[in-house]
Order: C-alpha cells, then sequence, then structure tokens
C-alpha cells in the first residue's frame, strides 16, 4: 500500500508539474513552427532547420522545450539540399507526409516545395522522398481541407508571374504527393498592411473554425516588424481556387506586441479537449528578424462573434494551461 500510495503520488506531481506552459516552446531556432497533436498522445514540433528536417515530441506542450530531436529529411542533392524551411507533417488517410520548402541556389531562385511520404508512425516510420510539389517557385505549402464536391487542395507562397508574393492555390491529387489543374492566386499583397517594407503574402496556415474555412497568411516582409498575420475566409460555397471566393481580413488579426516582432508563419493544432491552439514565430529584434533568432510559442485561439480571436502575443511570463 505504502508502494502504490508512492506512485500515486509521483504520478499526481508530475501532473502538476505538467499542468501548464510557458513560452517561448523553442529559442532560438524556432522559425516556421509547426505543431500537430496526434493519436498516440504525442505533440509533435517542427522548425525550420536550413539544412534538414528535424521532429521533437513529447507528451506536454511545456515538454516540447526539452523534447529531443531527430533528422527526418536530409539531402545532398543539389536541388533540394539546403534553405529547408517550413516543414509541415500532416494525416492523409492512412500516414503521414511531410512537405517542406528546399532548393540549393544562395540567391534562393530554386526554392520548391516538396513531399515526403511517411508510414503510421510519425516518430519510428521513415520519410521516403517523392518529389517537388510544383516546378516553379513555391515556399510554405500546406493542406487545406474541404468536403466534397471540393476536395483537398495545396497553398502555397508563389508569383506564379506575378511582381510580388502571393498565395497559390491548386487541387491535390488523391495521390497527396502531386497536383493537378491550373494553379490559381486567391490573394496579393494590395493592402498597405501587406507591403510593408516589400510587399508579401506567405505562409499559408489552414485554420477549421466555428464553421468556417480560413487561411491565415503572413504578410510584409520577414525583415520588418510589421509582419504579422491576416486572414481569409472561404465562403462556404464558392470553388476554393477563385479568388471571389474568399474574403480578406481588413488588417492584420495577429501582430507585434508585449516585445515580440514579426508575429509570422504560423500554424495551428488541435488539442484532445478541442482548443485551437496558435504556433508563431517572434522575435525579440524591435526591427524585426528573419533568421534563426525567431522563436516559437504557442497560444490558444478562441471565437468572438463566430470568427476566430487570436489575442495579442503575451509575455513571456504569462503561463497558459496544459491542454486537458
Amino acid at each position: 500500500m505504502k508502494l502504490l500510495s508512492l506512485i500515486l503520488t509521483l504520478s499526481l506531481s508530475l501532473l502538476h508539474l505538467a499542468s501548464a506552459y510557458t513560452n517561448p516552446i523553442r529559442n532560438p531556432g524556432g522559425a516556421d513552427p509547426f505543431i500537430t497533436k496526434s493519436g498516440d498522445g504525442y505533440y509533435y514540433l517542427l522548425s525550420t532547420e536550413w539544412d534538414s528536417v528535424r521532429i521533437s515530441r513529447a507528451l506536454t506542450i511545456e515538454g516540447l522545450k526539452t523534447a529531443p530531436s531527430k533528422v527526418i529529411y536530409q539531402s545532398t542533392a543539389t536541388n533540394r539540399c539546403c534553405n529547408v524551411w517550413a516543414p509541415e507533417l500532416q494525416w492523409m488517410g492512412d500516414r503521414w507526409y511531410l512537405y517542406f520548402t528546399a532548393g540549393g541556389d544562395a540567391n534562393l531562385d530554386n526554392q520548391r516545395a516538396h513531399v515526403a511520404r511517411g508510414g503510421v508512425s510519425a516518430w519510428d516510420d521513415p520519410y521516403t522522398y517523392v518529389g517537388a510539389m510544383s516546378n516553379q517557385w513555391s515556399i510554405d505549402g500546406s493542406v487545406l481541407r474541404f468536403n466534397a464536391p471540393w476536395g483537398n487542395h495545396f497553398v502555397y507562397s508563389c508569383f506564379n508571374g506575378l511582381q510580388y508574393q502571393s498565395i497559390c492555390i491548386q487541387k491535390l491529387a488523391n495521390d497527396n504527393v502531386s497536383l493537378v489543374g491550373a494553379v490559381s492566386v486567391i490573394s496579393q499583397p494590395t493592402a498597405s498592411w501587406e507591403r510593408q517594407q516589400h510587399p508579401v503574402n506567405e505562409g499559408p496556415a489552414p485554420l477549421y473554425m466555428g464553421g468556417k474555412t480560413h487561411l491565415a497568411i503572413s504578410a510584409s516582409y520577414c525583415w520588418s516588424p510589421a509582419y504579422c498575420l491576416g486572414l481569409l475566409t472561404w465562403n462556404g460555397s464558392g470553388n476554393p481556387v477563385q479568388v471571389s471566393s474568399w474574403t480578406k481580413s481588413g488588417g492584420c488579426v495577429f501582430k507585434s506586441a508585449n516585445g515580440h516582432y514579426g508575429t509570422g508563419h504560423n500554424s495551428f493544432f488541435t488539442a484532445a479537449d478541442g482548443q485551437i491552439y496558435n504556433t508563431f514565430h517572434a522575435t525579440s529584434n524591435a526591427a524585426g528578424a528573419c533568421d534563426d533568432n525567431r522563436y516559437a510559442m504557442v497560444q490558444p485561439v478562441t471565437l468572438s462573434n463566430g470568427n476566430p480571436n487570436f489575442g495579442v502575443p503575451a509575455p513571456f511570463s504569462q503561463a497558459f494551461t496544459e491542454p486537458a
């Protein structure tokens, strides 16, 4: 009985220690952060590693700070060896897929969205490189999911013949590793809040909340404190490849505050209790930064009048309750 009591006490102590988390989750090296919650109980974290894709896992958000990591993608191929950005894991039917950006040119002209096919376990199974998702300049790819008749689409940042980085969309084939149909542009940096220091739309991140389908986008130049999140909202019925099916927010929905600058390139995950979280990077550099000094943060997203409410980037001193 004494042993059982001791085990129970230790277990409760561990639960107590894991009852809250604070930011940052990764610092430095927290750029382009992506977290997903898997059915095996783990949170998986990826971020930009420049020459590889590494994965970490932990049973709590707080645990991700000290979780060991391992390489799941690395290559010496000159067209995909370097400038490895924006990795993310997507569970597609019966296995994991790793989508990421990579290239080889120092001037970044060769950047492409790539994909590797995984297995049932995000941690134990290997990832086999499949190929580039697009034959044009493409970064920050993600999967945007729709019910019939539209099906899944691939969204990414592109030029597609335009002067400035915009948001492109294409239908994702049933194999999850190739695209079908023409490229469509659904957002261009035309508003003043998208054009600070340089016009940019990038980092599309799907958000399904309040019965609506949204797409967060990172706007303005990443070397600027004005780098922020905007929001595209689908009208619920129109063809998602048509720009008329989307409404853009009138300004930033999440921006610099409390000593965190350049709050952008985010992702979303849903915890076991149904709470949705925003994972994003920021820098303490008041001039903005687009390098390894960026750190990863996690905050809950709430609903306000049926729309996502991101709040503001909270100070490091604020503790957040771990998901149930």
